[in-house]
């Protein structure tokens, strides 16, 4: 157990940048945001631009998958009191390159894919390069606020969207050698007043 840990341990030492790598690469950002609402409920679609570091790629070329997360938390403003939460929904995605096949798998679920449970209810796409497999991640679509009822009528809605590379999720070795690596620091959260546009 010991060999395979220190095995583990040597393997990502290999892959810490130089400090001067994440310096120059621009950080994770939310470029669009957008809410909707159809018969069957009202939905959140965005839109985030980040780089892929190489240290990242090159953990996936070895086989090992990354995760990412995105959430939605949708506000109702009161003048009175606090804002109250009336939606809440988190998408996560796992990305893994597929060694026998030469392709890249894409799995999304409503909640964490670990084991079984996750992998159970999620929805899979196979991608030819790993740019593709990227921009289907970075296009968050149709995220599935609540009923019309639930939301309210207001004319202007106040959404907070946060977009992670989820390292807990990582094999543990890995989890410890990330800390403090800025090249696994891709996250970003954006905070708007969205009008309700319906779905033509």
């Amino acid at each position: 157990m010991l060999a395979v840990f220190l095995l583990a341990w040597a393997l990502m030492l290999a892959f810490l940048p130089a400090p001067a790598a994440a310096q120059n690469r621009p950080g994770a950002a939310i470029t669009q945001m957008r809410l909707e609402q159809s018969d069957d409920g009202v939905y959140l679609s965005a839109a985030v631009q980040f780089e892929l570091p190489s240290l990242v790629e090159e953990v996936l070329d070895k086989g090992i998958a990354i995760y990412f997360v995105a959430e939605a938390e949708m506000y109702q403003e009161r003048w009175y009191w606090t804002d109250r939460k009336v939606a809440q929904v988190t998408r996560h995605m796992r990305l893994a390159y597929q060694p026998l096949t030469r392709r890249w798998r894409l799995n999304v679920s409503p909640v964490p894919i670990t084991g079984a449970a996750g992998f159970g209810i999620s929805l899979n796409q196979n991608f030819d390069s790993l740019g593709d497999a990227l921009e289907a991640i970075k296009r968050i679509g149709r995220l599935r606020m609540g009923d019309a009822a639930e939301i309210g009528d207001d004319p202007l809605h106040q959404v907070t969207f946060r977009f992670r590379l989820d390292t807990s999720q990582l094999p543990r070795p890995f989890q410890i050698g990330v800390v403090g690596q800025a090249d696994w620091n891709i996250s970003t959260e954006r905070t708007a007043r969205l009008a309700l546009e319906k779905q033509r």
